[in-house]
């Protein structure tokens, strides 16, 4: 009789494990990536700081040390659109945050790792799962004091789990089930997934640890595993952060109307030849000409020294340019008003990438007709977005494009004066010597695409 009971017990067990591994497979058939092996480091590598990251008891460990920068144990594969799974313990003494589609550029403050951050906060303020732009403009989406549930949702000294959502635009995060932030941002559509190590100060102790564990990723038919979520999202395109107001960055465009801009040749702005989609500002195509369908717009107010920043989207063979110190008062005639302009332009398809007097000086990101961009400059493909950011501060200009510098010079000196004697605007007396003027996005009768137009006007 007990012999039968025993082999009762046993078929009992297993039909109950086969229940068990049936419900597994029932309720996560997940086609996950598992990012870390549990045994070594492979697949990772360090950028930024010299914390120490260690793997531990299939976890890894990393470790504060002082006198270092931030550290970033990153992964080496890159990831656009996927979702994100993790799970960490923290010191309730230090920050950390998980980095996604983040990079490391050298161009970039020589190396620094910026992009989107995860923040990871055991602090009093409590925004763990909240959204910061690391290196870049800080905050974007905190925690604020409405969303209750995912500032009490943290767990000190205990294993804490996090769920990231990054399609499209769109980011989400949950911590420990609770929804917690709800995003759309357009700066950076791909890149590596990091762990960071925050540096610590004198006063704190080194050797405080931040651990992590079942780091897996999704990256195919996202779609049908997404999450939805009842939070109000907080929509960062065409919008400033917090930092960027603190600091004086004003938007230049609204991402809606016409409002600051009107035609250069124009009382208001122009009835054609531009338009407003999807949060976009775009010149339409019209066969290629100068200034011939709808005209050039400008800003209604002028500026002295200024910082200027805007993504544009080129099409093939497109050509358009950003000109600044414009007094729209000069060349009423046909073609375009007359200032500096950073020039946008296909450097392959358009043929105006090969003339002028000075060799490339007509190429994407140089001072027009006058001075070529760095040819190793950041170029992204054509379909893609790039960001243009000019900065003038007593008459020292200089291009950059996608975070990188690639021109540099000084307006009103016997070089400059020299430059522009042997170009196009040797017929504009005192050409580029204006003290202050508008900005100009430029209509050559191409498709070209525009948005987060903002400007910082700067003081001595």
């Amino acid at each position: 009789m007990n012999n039968f009971k025993n082999k009762l017990f046993r078929i009992s067990c297993i039909l109950c494990g086969v229940l068990l591994v049936g419900c597994d497979l029932i309720t996560d058939q997940t086609p996950w990536i598992t990012l870390f092996d549990e045994n070594s480091l492979e697949g990772w590598s360090q950028k930024g700081g010299e914390a120490k990251y260690t793997v531990r008891d299939g976890e890894i460990v990393g470790t504060t040390v002082h006198d270092t920068p931030n550290s970033f144990l990153v992964t080496d594969s890159i990831y656009g659109d996927f979702i994100l799974e993790l799970e960490f313990l923290v010191d309730p003494s230090m920050n950390s945050g998980i980095q996604i589609r983040s990079e490391s550029l050298p161009y970039y403050q020589n190396g620094r790792v910026h992009g989107y951050q995860v923040e990871i906060d055991p602090s009093k303020r409590a925004w763990s799962a909240g959204i910061y732009d690391e290196a870049r403009r800080g905050w974007l989406h905190p925690l604020d004091d409405q969303n209750t549930s995912a500032k009490s949702a943290f767990k000190q000294n205990q294993w804490n789990h996090y769920r990231i959502e990054a399609i499209g635009d769109t980011i989400k995060t949950w911590i420990n089930g609770d929804e917690a932030a709800h995003l759309m941002d357009d700066q950076t559509d791909k890149g590596f997934i990091g762990l960071q190590v925050h540096s610590i100060g004198q006063n704190q102790e080194e050797g405080t640890e931040i651990r992590w564990r079942n780091i897996k990723i999704l990256t195919e038919n996202i779609e049908a595993y997404s999450t939805k979520t009842s939070l109000p999202m907080i929509d960062k395109i065409n919008k400033l952060t917090k930092n960027e107001l603190d600091s004086g960055w004003q938007m230049l465009w609204d991402g809606e109307t016409t409002n600051g801009w009107r035609g250069a040749k124009l009382e208001a702005f122009p009835e054609n030849g531009w338009e407003i989609k999807n949060s976009e500002l775009i010149v339409l195509a019209s066969g290629g000409g100068e200034s011939e369908a709808g005209g050039d717009i400008v800003t209604l107010k002028n500026y002295s020294d200024f910082e200027f920043m805007v993504d544009f989207k080129l099409t093939p063979g497109a050509n358009s340019g950003i000109k600044y110190y414009v007094d729209t008062n000069i060349n009423k005639g046909a073609g375009s008003s007359i200032g500096l302009e950073y020039q946008i332009l296909d450097d392959d398809l358009h043929p105006d990438a090969k003339l002028g007097n000075h060799p490339g000086s007509r190429t994407l990101a140089s001072l027009y007709d006058l001075i070529q961009a760095d040819i190793d400059k950041p170029t992204k493909a054509i379909g893609e977005w790039n960001r243009a950011h000019i900065i003038s501060k007593n008459n020292t200009v200089k291009h950059y494009l996608n975070g990188a510098k690639v021109l540099e010079y000084e307006r009103m000196t016997a070089e400059f004066r020299t430059l522009v004697s042997e170009s196009k605007y040797v017929v504009w007396p005192n050409f580029g010597e204006l003290e202050e003027g508008q900005i100009l996005l430029q209509d050559h009768g191409d498709l070209v695409h525009f948005k987060n137009i903002k400007i910082k006007e700067l003081t001595n």
